[in-house]
């Protein structure tokens, strides 16, 4: 019996069509013990035992972890990033990879702009003001004055940029390997953008030269009262440095879903001007059904491909 695995830390296996087919063709699925992101060895664990596909979550495949599983041949990303995988070393193992870049795309793209409207209207903080008896008289900021600048034009930024423009906000963007730009989007380097945007919102992958990119020089470098929001890869931002330019006021607020380290337990928590979520950006339920359907889709073709599968 071929076996598969499953490394997300959940996975809706009874009403998807795809594994239920597999199922059906006498595929076991092993699932992740652990609900949470795999380290290294976990995955490796998982592995064991002849495992031929993989539908992947965050956790790192790298030249170790393929050695490990000899049998494994496609890994299907259930999201968009493949920053953490080997993608040479898969190669070099004949492995086949895949991804489904459009499926989370409205789901973290509508996280966004939640969490830009809830630090422009201070949300947050009032909620918890009247929780606490107070009744503050908020004044917060409208979106539609702002300058949004996006950091990345893929299939979440250009969505981003296009429901900012909903808002009437102006947004200049920043990424030198953009093929398509959305109207009425201005492009710019990432040194202008940092100086002339009230908003800045990261929407790229993280590889070794994006990483920090936003550390305490870029930080610095922001107009006075700018927000920060990363719901791409954590990583991108040194957050040490975040939390000292938020607490002296060079940044007014931030708002994380993504860290270097997750679960997070960093210098971030002790900020009171900030929203932080669990790596959330993708869990909208249609969302996620839609992209948990395609990457074992991606799965089953994949197999299908190599002869595994009639």
């Amino acid at each position: 019996m071929n076996t598969l695995a499953i490394s997300t830390s959940s996975f809706d296996i009874d009403n998807n069509p795809p594994l239920q087919q597999l199922l059906q063709q006498d595929f076991r699925i092993m699932s992740n013990p652990h609900r949470r992101k795999l380290t290294e060895d976990e995955i490796i664990e998982l592995l064991s035992g002849g495992i031929v596909g993989l539908i992947a979550g965050i956790e790192p495949l790298t030249e170790r972890v393929f050695q490990s599983a000899p049998a494994l041949k496609v890994i299907s990303r259930c999201g968009t990033g493949l920053d953490t995988v080997d993608l040479q070393a898969a190669q070099n193992h004949g492995i086949t990879i895949f991804n489904t870049p459009e499926a989370p795309a409205q789901a973290v793209a509508e996280l966004t702009m939640g969490m830009m409207l809830s630090l422009l209207r201070q949300i947050n903080q009032t909620d918890q003001a009247v929780r606490k008896g107070e009744w503050p008289r908020t004044q917060g900021r409208l979106l539609a004055a702002q300058t949004v600048g996006i950091i990345g034009l893929g299939h979440i930024g250009r969505r981003v940029a296009k429901l900012c423009q909903a808002f009437e906000a102006k947004v200049i963007a920043h990424d030198p390997f953009a093929t398509q730009i959305p109207e009425g989007v201005t492009l710019m380097p990432l040194e202008p953008l940092l100086s002339c945007a009230d908003i800045v919102t990261l929407h790229l992958p993280y590889s070794a030269k994006t990483h920090h990119l936003l550390d305490h020089k870029a930080l610095q470098s922001l107009k006075p009262e700018a927000i920060i929001i990363n719901t791409a890869r954590g990583g991108l931002v040194d957050e040490c440095a975040l939390a000292e330019a938020l607490n002296s006021g060079k940044v007014s607020v931030a708002a994380l879903d993504t860290f270097e380290q997750e679960p997070y337990h960093g210098d971030l928590c002790a900020c009171d001007n900030t929203v932080l979520t669990s790596h959330v950006g993708s869990l909208a339920r249609e969302s996620r059904q839609r992209m948990e359907i395609e990457a074992a889709d991606n799965l089953l073709r994949g197999l299908i491909n190599i002869g595994m599968v009639k």
